[in-house]
């Protein structure tokens, strides 16, 4: 049975009538036409699907949309207009972190969570922050790289 959700989309009020078990991936895509998060694996694992709930880095392909009610999200599309997102996707072309793209957004996302929550990571914990995303193209030196320059980037310009 279908029911009427609200929450937060990337600082803006909204709401969908669908089936609260739907997955938030596919509301979205589906709904609000936010294609930045891909279907990678279906199971959580890949991190393709990464967006914000509540801050927090989640895989949207197993979140069901009634735990998204009352509730925030924040998608690449919201993220990259925000400064640090800005110097992130600055950040990974200049490092050439960037190949086929599918893997991006959820890397994206995973740098963003990172740097919230630590301006001055080392090598090890950028690691860390992108062990629940896959990459089968660019290989992860060029993508630890590119976070390592965001977070040098920020420090300088945001957080001087």
């Amino acid at each position: 049975m279908d029911k009427r959700i609200e929450f937060t989309l990337n600082g803006k009020k909204v709401f969908v009538v669908t089936d609260p078990l739907n997955r938030l991936l596919d509301v979205i895509r589906e709904h609000f036409g936010l294609t930045a998060a891909k279907e990678g694996c279906s199971e959580g694992e890949c991190g393709a699907c990464s967006v914000l709930l509540n801050g927090h880095l989640v895989t949207s392909c197993i979140i069901p949309m009634g735990a998204v009610d009352g509730q925030n999200v924040e998608t690449l599309e919201g993220v990259r207009e925000t400064e640090l997102g800005k110097i992130i996707v600055d950040a990974y072309a200049d490092g050439g972190a960037v190949q086929c793209g599918f893997c991006i957004p959820g890397m994206v996302m995973a740098t963003y969570y990172l740097l919230m929550n630590n301006h001055n990571p080392t090598e090890e914990e950028c690691r860390v922050g992108i062990s629940g995303n896959i990459c089968r193209c660019t290989g992860y030196d060029l993508i630890i790289k590119s976070m390592m320059l965001a977070a040098e980037r920020a420090r300088r310009i945001l957080w001087a």
